[in-house]
């Protein structure tokens, strides 16, 4: 197919993909009517001004209620004095912004070469992507921590590392699992971002200790180790290896930290690996992959620290295997096992996303330079050849080897649920209630 070649033909090409991409998300994708920012902002409401514990608040009509580190309550604070619907408009904004950033640290403001046609059709894929629709559906802080990690991985790369290691360390004490950074940062022996990351995190959580001791004093003794306030280890959106080991019926928790143990010994190979070869996209990317894989729950939304995973590809020469991994994550495949996910089709469906998780981790380009003829090329310095790279609209990245640098990160971390008061079909996580008859309906799953 031949590309328009006028603004007409464009603009009626941009227009028609807008269409069908309104279309598919009014349709197929599960709309989660803002459920875990409702759960933020109850939270914080019933401690602010009625008086109530933190932890004790679960929205009416279910059983969840928050789930992050008490640092999070008091960076929601703000949201006491605003109302639900103004909340839910700065929550859309500020992922907005948010997406807009991580875009043009993955593209290194490529973008810009594309023009509002390609920045259209750009913006369209990415409305696709399942665990993007999630994050802004439920109103979700994963958009936030992404960028304030890649801030980080810029802030290294560019030389600017007075201050690098603040993003990582406040996204790890808003949700804990981004701390998976600081341990990179150790493996690359970066000790001094390592120590301020930490510095940051340990400052965080103690500013909340002073701010709500009682919460605090019940999060870390408590709320942390139950699960069970997040919901269902087997639920089919917990694409962590907890959950598909939950859904093969293996419960004990020695299996589980054996696969742990397995994957982050891969991790570490294959990251020294991308650090010798001065690969820090690469290195940052496989962290993610690596978060996700590890944390006992990873629900869907939380993947879209897959993204700088699909740009190494797309660096490395390897855009057709990015755009069809990517596609397959745009199509909501595993909820087709929503009911039963028993069997060799269960067990191989209702796990689709953590295959592809899995596989990114084992075989994610580690170190390849990319192809030539790339309209990211640019210059390195003269330790380092000057690759260029690969750049659809989808997530174009230029990631050449940067000595003493950081390039893309991923991440992961727990949260709540969605809706108010709800029939059984709405439960956020099928933890507590019968399944969804539609589990594609508007209102069959949430999140945490």
């Amino acid at each position: 197919m031949t590309p328009p070649r006028t603004d007409r033909g464009r603009l009626v090409l941009v227009l028609a993909v807008a269409a069908a991409v309104t279309a598919f998300t009014a349709t197929v994708p599960l709309l989660r009517d803002w459920f875990d920012l409702r759960v933020y902002y109850g939270a914080v409401n019933t401690w602010i001004h009625d008086g109530g514990r933190l932890y004790d608040y679960q929205v009416p009509g279910t059983t969840y209620g928050f789930t992050y580190p008490p640092f999070a309550a008091v960076a929601m604070l703000p949201m006491s004095l605003i109302g639900l619907h103004t909340a839910i408009a700065l929550a859309l904004l500020l992922n907005l912004a948010a997406l807009a950033l991580i875009v043009h640290l993955l593209t290194e403001g490529a973008w810009r070469r594309y023009g509002w046609y390609g920045c259209a059709l750009g913006a369209c894929v990415l409305a696709l992507f399942e665990p993007l629709r999630d994050t802004f559906s439920f109103g979700q802080v994963n958009l936030l921590l992404l960028a304030l990690v890649l801030v980080d991985a810029w802030l290294l790369r560019t030389g600017r590392d007075r201050w690098a290691g603040v993003g990582i360390g406040l996204a790890a004490a808003i949700k804990l699992t981004p701390a998976v950074f600081i341990g990179l940062l150790l493996l690359a022996r970066r000790w001094r971002a390592a120590a301020l990351a930490t510095a940051v995190t340990c400052a965080a959580t103690g500013l909340a200790a002073l701010v709500a001791p009682n919460a605090s004093r019940y999060y870390w003794t408590d709320a942390l180790w139950d699960t069970n306030r997040v919901g269902r280890l087997d639920y089919v959106s917990n694409q962590s290896l907890q959950g598909i080991l939950a859904r093969l019926g293996v419960t004990d928790r020695p299996v589980w930290a054996a696969a742990v143990l397995l994957v982050l010994g891969v991790w570490a190979l294959r990251t020294r690996r991308a650090l010798t070869s001065d690969d820090w996209p690469t290195a940052f990317a496989l962290t993610g992959l690596t978060a996700c894989l590890v944390s006992p729950i990873t629900w869907v939304h939380h993947l879209v620290w897959l993204l700088p995973s699909f740009a190494v590809l797309v660096r490395a020469g390897h855009p057709r295997v990015a755009g069809a991994l990517y596609a397959v994550l745009c199509t909501s495949v595993v909820w087709l096992w929503f009911h039963d996910a028993s069997g060799i089709d269960g067990f191989l469906g209702s796990n689709t996303y953590a295959w592809i998780t899995l596989g990114l981790l084992l075989w994610l380009p580690v170190g390849q330079l990319p192809s030539t003829g790339s309209p990211l090329t640019r210059s390195t310095k003269a330790t380092a050849p000057a690759p260029s790279a690969a750049a659809p609209e989808m997530a174009p990245v230029s990631a050449h080897p940067r000595p003493r640098s950081t390039g893309e990160a991923t991440g992961t971390g727990t949260g709540a649920g969605r809706g108010l008061t709800r029939s059984p079909s709405s439960d956020p996580t099928g933890a507590t209630r019968p399944a969804a008859p539609n589990p594609q309906s508007s209102s069959a799953r949430a999140s945490s």
